[in-house]
């Protein structure tokens, strides 16, 4: 059981940058990176941005550095790893040693996982990540994904639901047993994520909208923040799925596929798989 907390988004969270004054009220109250910021220890956390994923690395770096400051925040930092070598570069390590949050941006989530999965960074993360309890590890979009042990690459085409239509590969492997899509509802990823548990059934899919995140706690229940929903998909009691025995490009049949739709404030059970509880009270001061 891992001692840390996972903020796990789905992609285009509300920044605060380029709104009202009362937006921004808003966003330093209920934001996903208020919460974030709360979870890491508050104003004087030290938070370290992860571009990796990213092609445009120093927008991306500018947007959440403002972000932040209308946070409150004055120690972000960022390990600008381009390369795989820049990974265990002392400098870099070091960020993450003294890290209370890592924030891993979009972008590619193939990037992340070939640059940093197997190195000495991520065994300081996973290793800070089981046994500290205030330590933090976020990601949005491609950040987000990678979290899992089984990620999704891509797809081929529109072709879900035949096999081989969704690409996978291995992710950094900070939470078991789940699957992660983002940008889920405006993107039309319903197919893509229903076919990837198909062939890892033991995972649960989670499809997170835009600006909507779950905050996992001890890998083993998470809470739905944000505007948007989580769509769950819990394959544990498939009565059919005869994707093991599908050549490429044949179609996949599934049944008793179990979905739940969250919204925030929902707090689910990853071990039994239930709803837990709603809480509405959904205020984080800074």
């Amino acid at each position: 059981m891992a001692n840390g907390k996972l903020v796990i988004i789905g992609g285009n969270e509300n920044k605060g940058i380029e709104t009202s004054e009362n937006d921004q009220v808003e966003f330093v109250a209920v934001s996903i990176l208020a919460r974030i910021v709360k979870e890491s220890g508050g104003k004087d956390s030290r938070i370290v941005i992860i571009p990796t994923a990213s092609s445009i690395p120093d927008e991306v770096v500018e947007n959440y550095m403002a972000a932040f400051a209308i946070l409150g925040c004055q120690h972000i930092q960022v390990a600008n790893i381009r390369k795989r070598s820049d990974t265990d570069q002392p400098e870099n390590l070091n960020l993450i040693k003294q890290a209370n949050c890592v924030m891993f941006s979009g972008g590619d989530q193939s990037k992340i996982a070939k640059k940093i999965g197997g190195t000495e960074m991520h065994r300081i993360l996973m290793e800070r990540f089981q046994d500290e309890h205030n330590f933090v590890i976020a990601g949005t979009s491609a950040g987000a994904m990678c979290m899992s042990e089984e990620m999704i690459t891509g797809n081929q085409g529109k072709e879900f639901f035949r096999k081989g239509g969704v690409t996978s590969g291995k992710g950094l492997g900070f939470i078991p047993n789940l699957i992660i899509d983002s940008h889920f509802i405006r993107r039309g990823r319903f197919g893509r994520l229903a076919e990837a548990v198909t062939r890892y059934p033991h995972c649960i899919g989670v499809g997170l909208a835009e600006d909507t995140a779950v905050v996992v706690t001890n890998c083993n229940s998470f809470e739905v923040i944000g505007s948007g929903m989580v769509i769950v998909f819990d394959p544990s009691d498939l009565s059919f799925n005869n994707e093991p025995t599908l050549e490429i490009g044949e179609e996949i049949t599934i049944a008793n596929l179990k979905t739940h739709i969250l919204a925030k404030g929902t707090h689910f059970c990853l071990v039994d798989k239930i709803i837990k509880h709603v809480n509405f009270s959904l205020y984080y001061s800074v």
